[in-house]
């Protein structure tokens, strides 16, 4: 089959013929039709993650954001079937460790994180191999393109378990959203269909006219204001009540701290860059005086799919309207680099393997 394959950080992806996956017992091959290009996959481009012991190895075929059909199944399946059409988390569980079975397979103690590590390559790729399959793949209703679920990938799963269920986002609640790139976008229409106010931040014109399409009450270009906490302050009366990083950068970290009420929750889902390799300074005491949480959250648990999939199927959630490109597998490594400079809008997709 054909696959892009990480030989050198930051330079263009060989594509190349690779064998065909095989399925393990627990596990299926899954085809793919469309698999996102996320940030995260230009971290690991990039070579980014050395300061975490995270770095992603050469040789690694990535891409964490597939839908497709399954086309293989292990002799020890039982809920999936070959023809199947699927939702892959990037999170992938075991299934019987202790967080898997208190439904928090996202954080899976023996997971694999697919399309970052060699016993999980990745779906920038005609086939992928999906392990524990019982556990990891979700059938999709009829009627959901796989170009929606392919749109879920780990950005729109992300957001959607952070602002629902890691900071509880409820109907009158308002969210900051700062950095509208496809996480950020996705967590604009997630909290829009929550019930929030949204305040969308970024310093382009061009997502923040998609985040105003998508559910934005408010945007603010945060290169023109004196002060993004104290315009989130004024424009929320009181500041938010939810607000997420999506970017990583420590401004954007520190403005999402900063901008919220008494009580707030920040919740962080943008990874760092070398610039703050994992650490970022934080008003502990401010944190502490306003009784402020401050969460993590890392994609989302694969038994909880089928919440986003209903959602999707009753129109609730519209992940396709995103999807700003679609492109052939030769054309990856030009939209990472497009990334460097923050050149890319919305959610983009692979569609021609």
């Amino acid at each position: 089959m054909r696959a892009a394959v990480l030989r050198e950080y930051g330079e263009p992806m060989a594509v190349e013929e690779v064998p065909d996956p095989e399925p393990a017992p627990h596990g299926v091959v899954v085809s793919v039709e469309a698999c996102g290009i996320c940030r995260s996959d230009w971290h690991a481009w990039k070579g980014h993650g050395e300061w975490a012991d995270d770095r992603v190895d050469r040789g690694q075929i990535l891409g964490h954001e597939p839908a497709g059909t399954v086309v293989e199944v292990g002799g020890d399946v039982d809920s999936v079937a070959v023809g199947d059409r699927v939702a892959v988390p990037f999170n992938l569980g075991e299934g019987a460790c202790p967080q898997c079975r208190r439904g928090h397979g996202n954080v899976c103690e023996d997971g694999y994180a697919l399309g970052f590590e060699q016993d999980a390559q990745g779906a920038f790729a005609e086939r992928v191999r999906v392990p524990h399959a019982d556990f990891n793949a979700t059938v999709v209703p009829d009627g959901v393109p796989m170009e929606a679920v392919a749109a879920l990938g780990c950005r729109y799963a992300t957001a959607f378990h952070a602002l629902a269920h890691r900071a509880d986002v409820a109907g009158g609640d308002w969210v900051a959203v700062h950095g509208c790139g496809g996480l950020g976008l996705a967590g604009v229409q997630i909290a829009d269909a929550l019930g929030a106010g949204v305040v969308a931040v970024d310093v382009r014109e061009d997502p923040l006219e998609l985040a105003e399409r998508v559910g934005a009450d408010e945007t603010l270009r945060s290169d023109q204001v004196d002060s993004v906490p104290e315009t989130i302050a004024d424009v929320t009366d009181g500041g938010a009540h939810v607000s997420m990083d999506a970017l990583g950068r420590a401004e954007t970290c520190r403005n999402s701290v900063d901008c919220l009420r008494t009580r707030g929750t920040h919740v962080q889902v943008g990874l760092t860059t070398d610039a703050e390799k994992g650490e970022v300074s934080l008003p502990v005491d401010e944190i502490t005086r306003w009784d402020v949480s401050v969460l993590g959250s890392r994609g989302m648990p694969p038994s909880r799919y089928d919440e986003l999939l209903r959602m999707i199927s009753s129109g609730s959630l519209r992940p396709s309207e995103l999807v700003t490109e679609r492109v052939a597998l030769e054309t990856v490594s030009e939209r990472l680099a497009a990334m460097t400079d923050y050149e890319t809008s919305g959610i983009e997709l692979v569609t021609e393997f």
